[in-house]
């Protein structure tokens, strides 16, 4: 894969510093003008704050960029909705070939992130199981169950099939580690209640179980877990009621595909009075930060080959 990498990232590569990959979709349907380029910036910031490099991956007029400047990611963040296209593995023969802006998903962002033997990311929530509708699986799954990628996450978004989506992490032979929770974060909320196979309670044992992943080469990704901070949470009920409500209206107004996360997200946002954004754009701050530490921690900048 042909790549343009910023200065930034080139110079962090070729000095073996650790790098964090971030995606795109949090500008382009993620989060509404300006929180979407505030939270992007604020994360970069958080990486750069724990000695670490950060590259938000994209496509820019079909080229895939690893690192896009603050004022690209700035134009991604006030494109009109659905100018820019929202791109998994599949998606990027497309763009490339049109010479066309994409936005990166979890699973576009993995495949992106491999190819530039970058080898950890952070992210909000994963996307997972459709609730009610189980043969909607998000390729985000799958793509972890291939690619050696290791992404820190506050779980998989809440507004999903939790316990399924477990079930498939399972089934791709994702390891899938809580920092700090026994349980499975649900993304608003701290605590699913889903026990999850394995815990540390460090951020220096996580990066050990990340050594020892790079070691395996098992070709698969990895999940850690971070649970949303305390202070900017949401109560488990709470979160529960609103996206129910916005999952039956969903469904009651036929919005499905690509366009289903972005409504119900939305919808949340509106019946919890805003406070399911702020803890949004906390919990994306808190995991770039937490990977910026388990990379520099892991060494995970410092590899001798790509695997």
């Amino acid at each position: 894969m042909e790549l343009v990498l910023s200065s930034e990232v080139e110079a962090a590569r070729n000095e073996q510093r650790p790098v964090v990959a971030l995606e795109t979709t949090v500008l382009t349907h993620g989060l509404s003008w300006p929180h979407n380029v505030e939270t992007l910036l604020g994360m970069e910031q958080a990486i750069r704050d724990e000695g670490a490099t950060p590259a938000t991956l994209g496509i820019v007029s079909g080229k895939v960029t690893v690192g896009l400047s603050a004022e690209q990611i700035e134009a991604f963040g006030k494109a009109p909705a659905d100018s820019i296209t929202k791109c998994s593995r599949r998606d990027l023969p497309s763009v490339v070939a049109a010479r066309r802006h994409g936005a990166l998903t979890v699973a576009g962002t993995i495949v992106v992130a491999d190819a530039a033997n970058i080898r950890i990311f952070a992210t909000g929530g994963i996307g997972g199981v459709h609730r009610g509708h189980p043969e909607d699986v998000s390729a985000d799954l799958y793509e972890l169950g291939r690619t050696p990628v290791a992404v820190v996450c506050a779980g998989a978004k809440s507004i999903l099939d939790l316990p399924l989506t477990l079930e498939v992490l399972e089934s791709q032979g994702v390891p899938v580690i809580g920092l700090c929770t026994a349980n499975l974060p649900a993304f608003f909320a701290r605590d699913s209640g889903l026990p999850l196979p394995h815990s540390v309670s460090t951020t220096e044992e996580a990066a050990d179980l990340l050594r020892a992943w790079k070691d395996l080469e098992a070709g698969n990704g990895m999940l850690i877990t971070v649970p949303v901070p305390e202070e900017h949470a949401i109560d488990g009920g709470e979160a529960e009621a609103a996206i129910a409500t916005a999952v039956a209206e969903a469904d009651a107004a036929g919005v499905t595909g690509s366009r289903l996360t972005p409504f119900i997200l939305a919808r949340v946002v509106e019946l919890t009075g805003g406070r399911s954004l702020t803890a949004n754009k906390a919990l994306l701050r808190n995991n770039a930060r937490i990977a910026a530490i388990l990379a520099r921690q892991a060494q995970l900048g410092r590899v001798n080959r790509a695997f």
